[in-house]
């Protein structure tokens, strides 16, 4: 906390020596000391106090944990896969489009109409390509 190195306090203690005198510094070193451990004491108190609290708030989050997990492991026992399935396929069937167009749209009717028609013969390739030779 305080950066007092050793020749700070010969300067004090030679102060202290010179200003309270040799026949009262037992006195007052032992004051200070008193003093000093009921300092000592107090923040030590402080600390665990401290320490103590945040104990309990870990131990409060943990409670937490177990209790969602829990609830989870309780939701889990309690699950019902085939009522669940039939609720999926009840709402799908209710969900169900009341108009269902005839008609393909304007962008699938271009490539029927640019086909050939179904009952043609198949298109040769061009004859223009040189054949080769047998022998050569």
């Amino acid at each position: 906390m305080f950066d007092v190195g050793w020749s700070e306090l010969v300067v004090i203690a030679v102060v202290a020596l010179v200003v309270i005198g040799p026949k009262e510094l037992p006195g007052v070193l032992r004051s200070i000391g008193f003093w000093m451990g009921k300092v000592r004491r107090m923040a030590s108190e402080f600390q665990g106090q401290f320490q103590e609290a945040m104990r309990e708030a870990e131990m409060a989050d943990l409670k937490k944990q177990v209790d969602d997990l829990g609830n989870t492991a309780t939701d889990l026992t309690s699950y019902d896969p085939v009522a669940d399935v039939k609720k999926d396929i009840e709402s799908a069937f209710e969900d169900k489009p009341a108009d269902i167009p005839t008609e393909l749209p304007s962008s699938g009717t271009a490539a029927v109409e640019n086909s050939p028609p179904p009952d043609s013969p198949p298109v040769e390739p061009d004859d223009a390509a040189p054949k080769k030779q047998a022998g050569a």
